[in-house]
């Protein structure tokens, strides 16, 4: 038998990714993932993978493309490092 998922699940949304530098010269994607309440932006650094993913909480109807890298560094300084749950 199959098992549900509790959880809600992210989706990406259309469009909704950037590529910017940060303050170091690393590259880093932010991607927007929504869910039915609540969205985040999502931070993967492309060019040192040792790096770990960060996200930080955004309101349902931020677009990703009205912010500029400015505004994506300080919130990938601000944003908590993620990490498994256990």
């Amino acid at each position: 038998m199959q098992q549900r998922s509790t959880h809600q699940s992210r989706r990406q949304s259309p469009g909704g990714a950037r590529v910017f530098a940060d303050d170091a010269g690393r590259l880093w994607n932010a991607s927007h993932a929504t869910g039915t309440v609540d969205a985040a932006v999502v931070f993967t650094c492309i060019s040192d993978s040792r790096q770990t993913a960060r996200a930080i909480a955004v309101p349902v109807g931020f677009a990703l493309t009205d912010a500029g890298d400015d505004v994506l560094r300080s919130w990938l300084r601000e944003a908590p490092r993620m990490g498994l749950l256990t």
